[in-house]
């Protein structure tokens, strides 16, 4: 997992159960066997729970906690602690990932039940209503109050329930938001426990992939399958305390598991493909007898206050008018403002570099847009190639003339898994 995540944690030395067991690897023919088995139990059984952990996520250059060399491992060995390849925020899905959401889309899966807090189930196209996670979720904030949710494209910045700064923006709330990421000491979220627990308990098959069954009271939830008269699968490269109640146990990579399964059941595994969207916004102000001053603002659609981890850098430009200096900006706010002495069209031309964990071709991100600028003191529409623009008369103590704003919606990663 993220060890930018592991660091918000309160420090504890009572990590529980076992660190650093020695990885198992099934022979390439007993993989073989076991995942054409698997693929006949998905196949046979009409209700799948799955259950997941950290172990799904290294191959998409995340550490887990309790591998050979997981966070938790180095960390009681006093050892340097091991170096995500990628973060969270640009974490591409793994492609057991993918398999997970393709079989629920297609109605084999009825529950994924996940230990994570990466997102990444929701980032691979798991409905939110499909997905219990009960340690919570780095990108998202809930409202106390009215118990409304956000999903964010920045990791939040607190754990353990904490307000995050935020307001709810339902209306008529304005209720003062908390982080979804549970600490050390805090009890799992009852809604997502309740959900996870009905699901087990009516699962015809309950397939755990790279979890340890350490933690509790997770670890103990697909025991609910085979007590109810359905089986339990486990797939994990370490030995796990559950595993003499399993009807098959798999010793593999989950990736290598899960193609495999996917393939016998002739179930093609979906790219993955990331949109992005960030907001433009162009407010006309009076700018006095020099003209009317044209402020450009690019911020992130959860608010001109949020982060935007995946921009580093933003550039406009205004190449059909010479007398209006283009602007290079390398942090946020990304705000430029310049005068302009006359009445007419304006066109802008505003560049997005993206960080560069983002693969080269979806690095950069171009908008042209035109907008007509009113005389000073006058009103008046904007006019934009934008087919979602937005034209707000503001209130007069502004002295804002007229304001649109636009969204600019851009493919940012893409993957295929052959």
């Amino acid at each position: 997992m993220s060890l930018g995540y592991a660091e918000k944690l309160s420090y504890r030395e009572d990590l529980g159960g076992q660190l650093g067991a020695p990885e198992i690897f099934d022979q390439d023919e007993a993989l073989n066997a076991n995942a054409q088995h698997l693929s006949g139990m998905i196949r046979d059984s009409k209700t799948v729970v799955v259950f997941t952990g950290a172990g799904i996520s290294t191959a998409c250059g995340i550490p887990d906690f309790r591998g050979p060399n997981g966070v938790w491992t180095m960390q009681r060995a006093g050892k340097p602690l091991p170096k995500a390849r990628s973060s969270f925020t640009t974490a591409i899905p793994s492609l057991t990932h993918m398999a997970i959401a393709e079989l629920v889309r297609r109605g084999k899966v009825r529950r994924v039940v996940s230990q994570n807090v990466d997102g990444l189930h929701l980032r691979s196209g798991v409905p939110r209503d499909k997905l219990a996670e009960l340690h919570g979720n780095c990108f998202a904030e809930r409202c106390p109050s009215c118990k409304k949710e956000y999903i964010r494209d920045f990791e939040i910045e607190t754990v353990g329930f904490k307000r995050t700064g935020r307001k709810c923006s339902m209306p008529g709330c304005k209720g003062r938001l908390k982080d979804f990421i549970l600490d050390w000491e805090d009890a799992l979220p009852e809604d997502e426990l309740v959900a996870s627990e009905e699901a087990a308990s009516a699962a015809a098959l309950a397939i755990c992939l790279g979890t340890s069954l350490q933690i509790t009271p997770a670890c103990d939830l697909p025991l609910r399958t085979p007590k109810a008269g359905g089986k339990l699968v486990i797939v994990n490269l370490q030995k796990t305390p559950k595993d003499k109640k399993a009807a098959l146990l798999i010793h593999g990579r989950a990736d290598e598991v899960m193609r495999a399964a996917m393939s016998r059941l002739q179930i093609p595994i979906p790219p993955f493909v990331r949109q992005d969207t960030f907001l433009i916004n162009i407010a006309q102000q009076s700018g006095g007898r020099k003209g009317t001053a044209v402020e450009v603002r690019v911020s992130s659609t959860h608010g001109p206050e949020c982060a935007m981890p995946l921009v580093r850098a933003v550039d406009i430009c205004f190449p059909e008018n010479d007398t209006l200096r283009p602007a290079s900006l390398e942090r946020q706010p990304f705000v430029v403002k310049r005068v302009m002495p006359w009445p007419g069209e304006l066109s802008m031309r505003i560049t997005l570099h993206l960080v560069e964990t983002i693969e080269e071709q979806y690095r950069t991100v171009d908008h042209t847009c035109t907008v007509s600028i009113a005389a000073p003191g006058i009103p008046t529409r904007a006019c934009s190639t934008a087919s979602d623009e937005q034209a707000v008369q503001k209130s007069k103590r502004r002295k804002i003339l007229i304001e649109q704003c636009e969204r600019v919606t851009a493919i940012t990663q893409k993957v295929l898994y052959s």
